[in-house]
């Protein structure tokens, strides 16, 4: 006789399955078309230069990583639509209601796609979709020819520990070693302590390792004094284990805002505590959206799961109308929360209600009309 565990299991693994397949298909379709779409926009450059096949397809991968965030919730929503919509039309939603099932047990397999959605969503945004999109960015900009490495000079001001570095040549494809450094520590008045400077610093193991460096000395008026006795002032290598800067932190200096990851936008405020008020409410707008954004995922399919079944039971247009209309509005709350945070409208302690706003009023409303549900 089969358990009770063993009929859940099998329901919830048709349940997934019937989800799985149209939230695939939605995926891929929306995927496809913007890849076609771009495609067209860059053929004439692809077949002058005529890179690679590996090349291309990693320009499209990486083009279409930062739009994962937006048709992921697209593709739950239509997935959500049509399964709840297939389950109603087939009575399969009364059967299971009548063997004493829950709605929530019955969508529970779908909301745990879109959790995993959302997770997928935001380890993409962290650890792949800045440098993807910049990589992309920097290859369209060459006509898809190898890019030339990014040499610049980079000045860091460390404003926490009184440290100001000037680089005069960084490679930014690999920050890990520097070219003509020159580090100013200052006393806490703002006056110099001591200036080295060194023909490079290598970043090794956690540590940065200065070549060669030169020292000299000042007292707290910034007058120039006698170096200390120190035998490790006559190393040609010498360890600094006490600088707290890392390779990004001046990768950064150089980089736009758009290819930050969180770790980068966090440790880019921390870095500069004196920008402009309305820069520093744009920033944490970006910091508390960046991580906001991936649980749309989830307040979508929330939504569309009741949409679905007024669309089984009513009419196709009332449900696909309903949640349309509410995938709209929350992008479009969120637009506007956007503009108002961009222009400094609001003050600095309202970013993060800003930010999250969205999710909470349609999170409310999708929990609303699901325990509507009969």
């Amino acid at each position: 006789m089969p358990t009770l565990d063993n009929d859940m299991r099998i329901l919830q693994k048709y349940v997934l399955r019937e989800f799985l397949l149209p939230f695939c298909y939605c995926f891929a379709t929306f995927y496809g078309l913007y890849v076609l779409s771009t495609f067209f926009g860059t053929f004439q450059k692809m077949h002058l230069a005529n890179p690679s096949t590996g090349t291309i397809i990693h320009y499209f991968i990486a083009y279409m990583s930062p739009y994962v965030v937006w048709l992921l919730p697209a593709s739950l929503m239509l997935a959500a639509l049509y399964t709840m919509w297939r389950f109603c039309h087939h009575g399969e939603i009364v059967a299971m209601r009548a063997n004493g099932l829950s709605y929530t047990t019955v969508v529970a397999p779908m909301l745990g796609v879109a959790v995993v959605m959302t997770l997928i969503c935001a380890i993409n945004q962290e650890f792949y979709a800045p440098q993807g999109c910049e990589f992309a960015r920097r290859l369209e900009n060459s006509n898809f020819k190898p890019f030339p490495p990014d040499i610049s000079e980079v000045s860091y001001n460390n404003y926490a520990e009184h440290r100001v570095w000037h680089i005069t040549k960084m490679n930014r494809d690999n920050p890990h070693l520097l070219e003509g450094v020159r580090i100013t520590m200052e006393y806490p008045n703002g006056k110099k302590q001591v200036d080295i400077s060194c023909r490079a610093a290598e970043y090794l193991d956690g540590v940065w390792w200065l070549q060669y460096p030169q020292y000299r000395y000042f007292d707290e008026n910034g007058n120039p004094t006698e170096s200390p006795s120190n035998p490790l002032l006559s190393l040609n290598t010498r360890a600094m284990p006490q600088f707290t800067e890392r390779p990004r932190d001046f990768s950064n200096e150089r980089k736009s805002w758009e290819f930050f990851s969180l770790r980068d936008m966090l440790s880019y405020l921390r870095a500069h505590p004196y920008m402009p008020p309305k820069d520093r409410t744009s920033h944490l707008y970006d910091v508390h959206s960046r991580v906001a954004m991936p649980w749309a995922c989830v307040v979508i399919t929330l939504f569309a799961i009741p949409a679905g079944v007024a669309t089984g039971r009513q009419s196709v247009f009332r449900g696909v109308l309903m949640a349309i209309g509410l995938f709209f509005f929350f992008y479009a709350a969120t637009y506007a929360c956007l503009f108002f945070c961009k222009r400094g409208a609001l003050p600095t302690e309202l970013v993060m209600l800003a930010a999250w706003l969205p999710n909470m009023v349609f999170l409310g409303a999708g929990i609303t009309l699901f325990s509507r549900l009969r």
